[in-house]
């Protein structure tokens, strides 16, 4: 597409990051390094900042996207405001007590976004609405992943394999919660408790005994008002990225590699992700050479029951006696350099601005609509 007063020889390409939700942070740290990486020869780069109370906003390259001293970084709010027609069109700038003007169309849309109007489809739907290509999976792809709830149910319904757990919704919490106590009693101890709707190891809570099962199942609620709550596994966390293949091609699938986090941490939380140097990947994993083929065909089986595009990031317990479990699958995983899915790439033989440039591309020979 060109804008109506002058030819764009690149391809132009809007960089959306932060969301109004918990995980607005983690967004900004995966865009600065897409930002970094993008090939500025190939790509003209409009970076839209949504700010935590929900306003775009045409958002400036030079603001802090990394955690300094502990703070997390955050969209300033007081950029020219944006709107996207739903028809498709150029970007309508909305700058108070000003006519409104254009900033242009784009060709691709990167949403890097995470968690809830983001991650969840809904942000897919207005750019399907609008006509405009993105990276990554569409609306329905995206929903399911995002609820781990269904996104189970789904992958079990492919034959998958998935660890025992119990749904939490918020009705049969308020009105029946003896009865959600017991299911959740009957899966064992420990059990994880964690918001059906959110990412980043954000609301978990490892329970050892039924007296802490209720703080919780409160705590997951304040992040999401249905809840999953998982038995625990014993066993190694392995993770492995799928990439769409151009074409007809199926979907390529990574080397394995081990999450391996320090003993300051129960699990592969929020802190252990982002803040301080306390997890590590090991890549290959050390696992049999049978168990990596199988892992990786598991992989792009769960990518595919999803009908998942562009790429995504599945996560597995391989369990002392060698069986694989799903745990869930993530359709737009961390993205910084240094995120376990670009990391699995990187040893794979996909460098980090090679995988933003595929991802791009997949994105640009994608028809809009239903496909």
């Amino acid at each position: 597409m060109n804008d109506q007063h002058e030819s764009r020889p690149r391809v132009r390409v809007a960089v959306v990051f932060g969301g109004r939700n918990s995980e607005h942070a983690v967004s900004l740290m995966g865009a600065g390094s897409v930002l970094g990486a993008i090939d500025r020869s190939k790509y003209e780069v409009v970076p839209i900042g949504i700010a935590p109370d929900g306003r775009w906003v045409l958002a400036s390259e030079d603001q802090r996207f990394e955690i300094e001293g502990g703070e997390l970084p955050s969209v300033d709010g007081g950029g020219t405001a944006l709107a996207l027609p739903s028809g498709g069109g150029p970007l309508v700038t909305l700058d108070s007590g000003r006519i409104p003007g254009t900033l242009g169309t784009v060709d691709v849309v990167f949403p890097m976004l995470h968690g809830a109007y983001g991650e969840d489809g809904t942000i897919q739907g207005l750019l399907e609405m609008a006509g405009v290509r993105y990276v990554g999976s569409g609306v329905l792809a995206s929903a399911v992943g995002m609820d781990k709830a269904y996104m189970k149910a789904l992958l079990a319904g492919a034959g998958l394999p998935v660890g025992p757990y119990v749904v939490v919704r918020d009705r049969d919490w308020r009105l029946d919660r003896d009865r959600v106590l017991k299911d959740v009693e009957a899966l064992g101890w420990p059990v994880f408790v964690k918001p059906s709707r959110a990412g980043s190891s954000q609301g978990i809570t490892r329970v050892e005994h039924y007296g802490e099962l209720e703080a919780a199942v409160e705590h997951a609620r304040t992040h999401d008002p249905k809840v999953l709550v998982e038995a625990a596994i014993e066993g190694r966390e392995i993770e492995c990225a799928v990439l769409e293949s151009p074409g007809d091609e199926p979907p390529a699938a990574s080397l394995p590699g081990e999450v391996l986090v320090t003993e300051n941490h129960e699990f592969f939380d929020f802190s252990a992700k982002y803040i301080g140097s306390d997890m590590s990947l090991a890549v290959p994993a050390d696992i049999p050479a049978e168990a990596v083929e199988d892992l990786r065909g598991m992989a792009v089986r769960a990518f595919e029951a999803l009908g998942c595009e562009g790429l995504a990031r599945v996560d597995f317990f391989y369990t002392p006696d060698g069986a694989l479990i799903v745990n869930e699958i993530n359709t737009m995983p961390g993205f910084t350099a240094m995120s376990v899915a670009p990391q699995l790439w990187a040893a794979s033989g996909v460098s980090y601005p090679e995988l933003v440039d595929r991802l791009i591309q997949l994105a640009l020979q994608r028809p809009a609509g239903l496909r």
